[in-house]
């Protein structure tokens, strides 16, 4: 009997406990909800350092309907990165339940990469507003694409919100990119494919039916009397000129389809380009490879070529240079072509005119020929000092060294 009696107090004291925790978590539910619903401005907090205020600014409930309407996630962080608010966009778009989103770091959705370029935008001496693009880990291993728009806020005590987030989706536009992407590849082979036509064409019927009309013309000029010798100075004159129409229609023939390119390599094909330039412009230009270049694929290989026609055009219509200089490199798994000029450059934010309109073709294109083999395309220019076209292609894997063309 003693024993049962002192037993239980200790079970009217659990039940104590019990009865009021439940009663504490009742009110923290009903606080959660309050704060989603936007009916609380503040919260009091108790803590070691006694309670503390922390304001929930623009907690009215008009706000948060605007911010919950948003298609973009959007976030307020702590200086430590830490999510002190998400909207339901957000959550959605890391396929989580709101409350396992708020509360965590924001680094906590990010690779360690991007992780490693959010934090310089994090700081104090960051921009108040900056940009960048990173790729949020969902749930179940889902990777999400997504702008990010970072602006720092105002301090107005150590506990409140140091920076907003507004996170976009950018799914779409990734497949619209590589849609778009995709058919100016098909473009580019297309272009290809009628340039080899066309040049069979002007070979096989348009030259050959020139050379047969000037074999026919010598001969005919062999058969005039002495005696009508201005029959015999105009037939002569006729043919001059079908000779040289002969030369043109082979040359437009060649650079529709370099055949140099295909036998002997590319540095002999990037060879003749500059020759042919140099000799058509007189505007001096220079070719260096300071290493033989590993092979390329053939679609490569025409991609470089085409890049330095196009270079040299600009060259030609544009910049108004005496000299340029073109360099073909290999580091390590790229192959670079760079070609630059001394003329008088231009605004990248202000491209010259092409064809009466403003829109950069020509540079566009170049971009899109550099893509097409999986490489990239960086230009530099400035008003007054010229400028510098820089083609970077991957070599690919186990490609062996090219012996020739050097």
């Amino acid at each position: 009997m003693n024993t049962a009696g002192r037993r239980r107090p200790p079970r009217v004291a659990s039940s104590k406990v019990l009865t009021e925790l439940r009663a504490r978590l009742g009110e923290a539910e009903e606080t959660l909800r309050a704060i989603r619903s936007g009916g609380v401005d503040a919260l009091v907090v108790s803590g070691h350092g006694g309670p503390r205020v922390y304001t929930l600014k623009g907690a009215d409930h008009a706000y948060r309907l605007l911010i919950e309407s948003m298609n973009e996630g959007a976030l307020m962080l702590s200086a430590g990165a830490l999510i002190l608010y998400a909207n339901q966009r957000f959550a959605r778009m890391l396929k989580r339940p709101l409350a396992r989103v708020m509360g965590h770091s924001i680094f906590r959705f990010l690779s360690e990469a991007d992780r490693e370029a959010l934090k310089p935008l994090l700081k104090r001496a960051a921009k108040p507003t900056s940009t960048i693009q990173v790729i949020l880990h969902a749930t179940g291993g889902l990777q999400v694409p997504a702008q990010v728009s970072v602006r720092r806020l105002a301090r107005n005590g150590s506990d409140s919100a140091a920076f907003s987030m507004v996170v976009t989706d950018v799914t779409e536009a990734r497949l619209s990119e590589r849609l778009l992407r995709g058919l100016s590849h098909s473009l580019l082979q297309a272009q290809e494919t009628d340039r080899r036509r066309l040049a069979v064409e002007l070979h096989d019927r348009a030259s050959q039916n020139l050379v047969t009309l000037l074999i026919r013309l010598r001969l005919l000029a062999v058969k005039i009397p002495a005696r009508a010798k201005g029959l015999r100075v105009e037939v002569g004159e006729i043919s001059e000129l079908v000779g040289r129409t002969a030369d043109i229609v082979e040359g437009i023939s060649r650079n529709l389809r370099p055949s140099v390119l295909e036998i002997l390599g590319l540095v002999p094909a990037l060879r003749a380009v500059i020759a042919d330039f140099a000799k058509r412009t007189g505007i001096a230009v220079t070719l260096g490879c300071t290493r033989a270049p590993a092979r390329l694929t053939a679609e490569a290989e025409l991609v470089l070529y085409r890049i330095l026609e196009e270079a040299l055009k600009n060259v030609e219509q544009h910049a108004d240079a005496r000299n340029a200089t073109v360099h073909l490199r290999q580091r390590g798994a790229i192959v670079e072509l760079a070609i630059k000029d001394d003329g008088v450059g231009f605004d990248l934010e202000h491209p010259p005119a092409r064809g009466g309109r403003k829109n950069p073709v020509g540079l566009i294109g170049l971009r899109e020929r550099a893509a097409y083999v999986g490489g990239a395309l960086r230009i530099k220019s400035t008003r007054g000092a010229g400028t510098e076209i820089e083609a970077r292609i991957p070599i690919p894997a186990g490609a062996p060294r090219r012996p020739r063309g050097l």
